[in-house]
């Protein structure tokens, strides 16, 4: 396991309530992200897998692991960023998502870069 402080990875997230998606009597509430991820360090890298650990209000954990983002595993070159979008549906109008995406080095060392947890909220919900 590679020191994960030789990579300088860092994530960015934006969240969209999609409520014409969402249908609160049947309580779904559909959210989109966009995930940034930009290669700061001086070598590429490679994202491999992710791990998402999603929560709803009534503390329903999700886990989801698997291969890739949206069927890509992006080679990211130094200055670089890999972009992407996708979604998540709640049972309640707010909950979080945090996770890790499992990144190898050119050299073939794997290592960890945490997604920093973020919140997923319907507009108006939190004060």
């Amino acid at each position: 396991m590679q020191n994960p402080s030789l990579y300088r990875v860092h994530i960015a997230v934006q969240v969209r309530y999609l409520a014409d998606q969402s249908d609160e009597a049947d309580n779904r509430y559909v959210f989109a992200y966009t995930i940034t991820i930009s290669n700061q360090g001086g070598r590429p890298v490679q994202l491999l897998s992710r791990h998402w650990i999603i929560t709803d209000a009534n503390r329903h954990v999700q886990e989801v692991k698997g291969k890739g983002v949206v069927g890509e595993q992006p080679v990211i070159k130094p200055g670089q960023s890999f972009e992407y979008s996708s979604g998540s549906v709640l049972a309640t109008q707010v909950g979080t998502m945090s996770g890790s995406y499992r990144m190898q080095e050119v050299d073939g060392g794997e290592f960890d870069v945490p997604i920093p947890q973020f919140v997923l909220s319907v507009p108006r919900t939190l004060h």
